[in-house]
């Protein structure tokens, strides 16, 4: 016997399937066909009355506006989504129960480590865009009411919640009722091991190069041995096996193995979200954050059971006709808590583009400059101590949170108030309950709930975390992932000078940084004078510069390189979102990483993104883009430029100056200075463009300042944002 409280209907004065004849036609057949399809999935495991769907029942329902839910799952050529049907099956069945009908539609899923590197990450970004137009168009076609998300990874988190958040504040507009949502994250996958045949191999290989002299590349295998098995950690594989091949320490055939092997051995055959934290699981932070996610479905390390999806459905029940609880006032209410949440929990970059991009699709003005006054107005200290290298991935606090020790972003959100953070306790969830009612229960809520190897902290780490925005001489906005560096890296290249290698695009970066030999081809080129490398060594290590006026160039630029003191600053143009849709520099950073050498003196600045697994000085995002004139176009080799993490800014030096011993800003206009430079480099640059179909190019959108949303959405978010 079915002894669900039926919920009630949708307070909606528009019910196209009360006045449209044709959908009450269409319908019911989707409706039965999907529980029909869930109860053969299901088999025995199914749990609830006697399947009561007909073709009647679903036309009366339908008639009197029950609440239509569109299930909204991702293709299952993306990791995330394999197990897809599984979720997806339970949901209908439990909406059905409830007094609702279920639907289901799938979005194209674009998975950033299969695109890495290749003509695919110009796609990567505008699918967020395209997901979020299809989630409208969808919904909207077919007049559904509210949506259960399978939450996957890369763009398609941010990009549904933008969708539902747009359409929501559109209806709204219209006098109807509000758009209702609830998130399931997909399970956490378990990272691979090396085999140990193959791990001696790799050791043998390593011992090979340090007996011949290659003692770097020795290191950075056995680095790169020390991560837990993933996409990503196959990348540094990758770029330090090209180089043993190059220097004739293996043979290209042998590197082939190596690859074909640690690539069989990385991926669970469940799928599910990869155990990195990367940006995939700092969607799960931030939806968690913006209280779109029940509790009993936020970290899983399998695809969720009924018993789980039923409270979540429950919620989503009693939630429907809430304006309060609708998905663009859940983000109003939730916004400050998610930036918080994401910067203690050292979240990916690109989020930072995504948030902003979310709240202008739900109709406020918004940006990065919005976000970043909320970061900084109270310090978010680092209560996060994840490692890929000491059994502290995400699947590891998934586990945790599975088994009761603690409860996720409930736990980071309590540690957060526990340390003085301020946040909105007060705001909705989708639970239908305030963050104070979800935090008054404490079971399993403070983070030392779990005596081994924790991973949520209750004392911070560090006092400072997340992702700053930069400004400079030469460009407006900028960002990097202060969390991605420890502080020994920050002290590193706070208040250095450094010298720009630059680069027109990835591919060109790519090469060189793969090329071992490539500060010795600096010094022999001798790409930056003599006077300058003095200059730079009494300004990064002042009051012991008197010895290096005795050095001829090699052994000055060789005793830089040993001290440290020399500062390269890697620069990769053109990678914007109008110039090549602001793909991710993941690779030309894992190849600066993946240099024990290199990754010393060497920070990175582009107008692309960056992965939310990067770690390093990266600096990314950077407005304006070069396509569009930006300061980024007009710099070239040996530019000096002044880093200053920790004051938030990168200015361009004057080059005379420098030469003089002074630290001066250049005063110029590059643009016109470097005005022929500058053309033959937007030529190219518009040339290579023709490389991303004109169909799915980046154009018409915002800046990244302001989450490279269709120009019409920036324009139709009159909303003011109050905090």
């Amino acid at each position: 016997m079915n002894t669900v409280k039926l919920r009630p209907r949708i307070n909606n004065p528009n019910n196209p399937y009360r006045d449209n004849v044709q959908g009450k036609a269409n319908e019911p057949i989707t409706v039965a066909g999907l529980l029909d399809q869930a109860r053969r999935i299901l088999g025995d495991r199914y749990q609830g009355p006697k399947p009561d769907w007909t073709l009647e029942e679903i036309y009366d329902r339908l008639e009197e506006n029950a609440p239509r839910i569109a299930i909204i799952g991702g293709s299952s050529d993306h990791p995330a989504h394999i197990l897809d049907i599984e979720t997806v099956s339970k949901a209908a069945l439990e909406i059905w129960q409830h007094g609702g009908l279920p639907f289901y539609f799938g979005t194209p899923v674009l998975c950033d480590g299969t695109a890495q590197s290749n003509q695919g990450m110009s796609y990567s970004l505008q699918s967020r865009n395209a997901i979020a137009e299809i989630v409208v168009n969808q919904m909207e076609a077919h007049s559904y009411h509210g949506a259960f998300v399978i939450q996957g990874c890369d763009k398609q988190p941010l990009a549904v919640l933008s969708g539902l958040a747009h359409l929501d504040r559109v209806r709204r507009r219209r006098g109807e009722a509000p758009v209702f949502a609830t998130f399931s994250p997909s399970h956490v996958l378990v990272g691979g091991t090396i085999p140990g045949d193959l791990r001696s191999e790799l050791r043998e290989v390593a011992a090979d190069a340090k007996r011949k002299g290659y003692e770097d590349i020795s290191n950075d295998i056995l680095d790169a041995m020390d991560y837990i098995l993933q996409c990503s950690s196959n990348t540094a594989f990758q770029g330090v096996l090209a180089r043993a091949v190059n220097e004739g320490l293996i043979s290209m055939e042998r590197q082939k193995d190596f690859e074909k092997r640690l690539a069989v051995n990385t991926c669970d055959s469940k799928g599910g979200i990869c155990a990195f934290h990367g940006t995939g699981n700092s969607s799960r932070d931030i939806t968690a954050g913006f209280g779109m996610v029940h509790p009993s479905l936020e970290m899983l390390i399998e695809p969720p059971t009924q018993e789980q999806i039923k409270p979540a459905i429950d919620a989503l029940f009693d939630i429907a006709n809430r304006s309060e609880c609708s998905v663009a006032e859940l983000m109003g209410a939730n916004i400050s808590n998610a930036i918080r949440i994401h910067s203690s929990a050292g979240g990916s970059t690109n989020l930072m583009m995504h948030i902003v991009g979310a709240m202008i699709y739900a109709g406020f003005q918004f940006s990065l400059w919005d976000l970043e006054k909320i970061h900084q107005e109270h310090p978010v200290p680092d209560l996060f101590d994840y490692s890929l290298t000491e059994g502290r991935d995400i699947f590891a606090l998934a586990k945790q949170c599975c088994s009761g020790q603690i409860r996720g972003m409930e736990t980071l959100f309590y540690e957060l108030l526990r340390n003085g953070v301020p946040m909105k306790v007060d705001a909705m969830t989708v639970t239908g309950q305030t963050w104070r009612e979800r935090l008054s229960r404490e079971e399993g809520l403070p983070a030392d709930g779990v005596k081994e190897n924790p991973i949520i902290l209750s004392k911070p780490r560090r006092s400072f975390s997340g992702v700053d925005v930069f400004k400079g001489n030469f460009f407006e906005s900028a960002v990097v992932k202060i969390s991605g560096m420890p502080t020994r890296q920050i002290d590193q290249f706070d208040e250095k000078v450094s010298f720009v290698l630059f680069f027109e695009n990835e591919e060109e970066a790519n090469r060189e940084l793969l090329n071992p030999h490539l500060l010795d081809e600096l010094r022999e080129k001798r790409v930056f004078s003599q006077n300058r490398l003095l200059a730079m060594w009494e300004m990064n290590a002042p009051g012991t510069s008197a010895e290096a006026k005795n050095l001829d160039y090699d052994d000055l630029f060789r005793e830089m390189i040993r001290r440290e003191i020399l500062k390269i600053t890697v620069v990769i143009s053109g990678q914007g979102p109008s110039a090549f849709g602001m793909p991710e520099m993941f690779t030309p950073m894992q190849h600066i990483n993946a240099n024990v050498q290199l990754k010393k003196l060497a920070t990175l600045i582009s107008d692309g993104r960056y992965s939310g697994v990067t770690y390093g000085a990266a600096i990314g995002h950077m407005t304006p883009e070069a396509l569009y004139d930006g300061g980024i176009l007009y710099l070239k080799q040996g530019d000096v430029l002044h880093l200053r993490f920790r004051a938030k800014t990168i200015d361009l030096l004057d080059e005379q100056q420098f030469e003089n011993g002074k630290m001066e800003a250049y005063q110029g206009d590059l643009r016109e200075s470097r005005k022929s430079l500058g053309a033959k480099r937007k030529q190219r640059l518009l040339k290579r463009q023709k490389n991303v179909a004109a169909s799915n190019r980046l154009v018409g959108c915002t800046d990244a300042a302001h989450g490279v949303v269709p120009n019409v959405v920036y324009e139709d978010a009159e909303v003011p944002f109050k905090h």
